[in-house]
Parts: C-alpha cells; sequence; structure tokens
C-alpha cells in the first residue's frame, strides 16, 4: 500500500479548511443533495464529500458508508487532492498503490473510485466530491465531465461557507475565521508546550484617512497594510482582521525575539509600501504583543483581550510622547 503523500502547500491548505469550521459539523442539504445525485446518476453505491485534514479524511457528506472519517494514510481522497484532475482507480486491487488497503480488502471493500478535487481561491484542494463502487468500472468523457460538474456545484457551496469566514475588501479571516484557526493554534501550542505571541494592530490616524480621501481611498490603505501583514507573516502564522483598522496574527512556536524579528519585518513593509506609494498620507499603527499563558488564557478570546489592552497602552503611550514632543519643538 502507498500512504497518501502531501501537498507542498500543506499548511496554507489546512489553515484554509480549518477557517471554514466545516469540520465535525452537522450534515447539510446543500452537500447532501449532491451526493445523493451523484450516487444516483453513476450507479454506486458510495458517494462522498470528503474533507481531507491533517491524520483523517472526514465526510461532510456521505451515503452509502455508515462511517464518518478513516485515516488519511489509507485514504484514496488524500491521493485525489495531488492534483487538479479526477483521480481514477478502475480496479483498486489491479492498483499496487491500494491492492491491500485495508478500505479494499476490507470494508467497504472498494474497487471504483472517481474523485474530483474541491479547490477555493487561494489554490488550495480541500477534499473531493467522489463515487466508490465494489466492482471494477471505468468512466467515459461524459461520466467525467459529469462528475466534475458536480465538483463545481460543491466548490460553490464551499465558497459560500468561505465568504461567511473571510473579509471580503482584503482576504485575511474576519473575526469568525480568526478565532476558529486561532483557537485550535493555541491548542497545539498547549498540548505540545510551544510559546505563541498574538500581535494585536490598530491602524493610527485612518479615521483621517477617510474623511479627508474617502473612503475609497481608506479601503485603499486597508488592503495594502493587509498585503503586508500577509507577507511579513510564517505560512503557519494565523492572520486576520477583526473588523474596521484592526488587525491581529497570532504567531504559533514563537517567543519574545522571534515575535521582535516578525514585527520588525512588518515595520519594514509598511514603511516600503509608504514609500512606494505617496498617496498624500503614511500608513502607520500601533501593537500591543502578549505572549500565550495556559494558565492566564483559557481560551483565545481571553488572549484577545489581554493584548487589544496592551495596544490601547502602546496607543496612548505614542500620543503623550507626540504631545510632548510638539510642546518641546
Amino acid at each position: 500500500m502507498l500512504p497518501a503523500p502531501y501537498p507542498d502547500d500543506e499548511p496554507r491548505r489546512l489553515e484554509t479548511l480549518r477557517s471554514l469550521q466545516l469540520l465535525d459539523t452537522s450534515p447539510e442539504e446543500r452537500f447532501d443533495r449532491l451526493t445523493r445525485l451523484a450516487r444516483r446518476l453513476f450507479g454506486v453505491p458510495i458517494a462522498l464529500v470528503s474533507l481531507v485534514d491533517a491524520n483523517r479524511q472526514w465526510f461532510k457528506s456521505c451515503v452509502g458508508l455508515p462511517a464518518s472519517e478513516t485515516a488519511r494514510d489509507i485514504s484514496f481522497c488524500g491521493h485525489a487532492i495531488m492534483g487538479d484532475e479526477i483521480f481514477l482507480v478502475p480496479n483498486a486491487l489491479a492498483d499496487a498503490r491500494f491492492a491491500d488497503n485495508p478500505l479494499v480488502l476490507g470494508d467497504p471493500h472498494i474497487r471504483f473510485y472517481a474523485g474530483c478535487p474541491l479547490k477555493v481561491p487561494n489554490g488550495s484542494r480541500l477534499g473531493t466530491l467522489c463515487v466508490i463502487d465494489v466492482q471494477p468500472r471505468d468512466l467515459g468523457p461524459e461520466d467525467l465531465a459529469l462528475l466534475r460538474d458536480l465538483a463545481r456545484m460543491a466548490e460553490q457551496e464551499i465558497a459560500a461557507v468561505q465568504l461567511a469566514t473571510m473579509d471580503e475588501l482584503t482576504m485575511l479571516s474576519n473575526r469568525r475565521g480568526f478565532e476558529a484557526l486561532a483557537q485550535h493554534s493555541l491548542s497545539v501550542c498547549k498540548r505540545l508546550e510551544r510559546p505563541a505571541t498574538l500581535l494585536y494592530i490598530d491602524l493610527d490616524g485612518f479615521k483621517a484617512i477617510n474623511d479627508t480621501y474617502g473612503h475609497a481611498e481608506g479601503d485603499r490603505a486597508l488592503v495594502g497594510f493587509a498585503a503586508a501583514l500577509r507577507a511579513t507573516m510564517r505560512e503557519a502564522d494565523v492572520v486576520g482582521r477583526l473588523g474596521g483598522d484592526e488587525f491581529v496574527a497570532l504567531l504559533t512556536n514563537a517567543d519574545a525575539s522571534q515575535s521582535m524579528v516578525l514585527q520588525q519585518r512588518l515595520d519594514d513593509a509598511v514603511q516600503a509600501l509608504n514609500q512606494r506609494e505617496q498617496r498624500g498620507y503614511q500608513v502607520a499603527y500601533s501593537v500591543g504583543a502578549v505572549t500565550f499563558d495556559p494558565s492566564r488564557h483559557g481560551d483565545v478570546a481571553a488572549l484577545l483581550a489581554d493584548s487589544d489592552g496592551a495596544m490601547y497602552q502602546r496607543k496612548q503611550a505614542r500620543k503623550v510622547a507626540l504631545r510632548e514632543a510638539v510642546a518641546v519643538g
């Protein structure tokens, strides 16, 4: 048996998947109707909308199987998300990758598998819409086109879910999406005893940009800052826009010195943004950094509250320093 490999974008793929908050949720008719339709159109006993998590494949919708998930290393869908085309296994017993797979030798005795990857706009393949048979078979061009059409419908439903967890302007996670991802990351850091730091960021003078240059220019400033924030954080860090001019970044497995390095990178990126744009104003911000303490921060909300307080203190201190500098001048 050949275990399912991992895509090159695995950290981003998992972050995207978890931000949707689809894993371990109740059945939904919009996905169930697609698997029912797929089973009927292809005449197969099993059809799935499968989401490939770190160590498992979990079924958002499943007809024909009593299970809700299987291990990722024995999954067919784990192989299917490695490419953009339909992954086809006409006869699993004749395929060296699957001939001794427990899902082939035992229940549900898979012989035929066809899975179309489900992609989201950032390019990540989160899972598949797949059909499974207990008899070997193949699919012709029309059948393959039909499976692709059903998969596109599943992608549209996932996109509708994603809109609820993404900020449409900056394409960062919104508050709901950030809190879901951050809570998962904090749980991992706590279990592995790894450090984490939360940066709570508020743009300085943003109201003046809106009032002076208009809301369209204010949106441009937000998008520019979001791009700088995303570019300077690491792939495993969780970045989001809470609303208005407030942003957050959870730095996982990062101690105080690593946090300072990343903050300096953000400073440099924002300075480069200001020099490049020359829009008549400067994008500036205040940041509150708080180290995750499992004994004090029971959840992500507590860590957000502490870092928000630290950011406010930092902003007030900067205002006082500015007034004193003006008075001396």
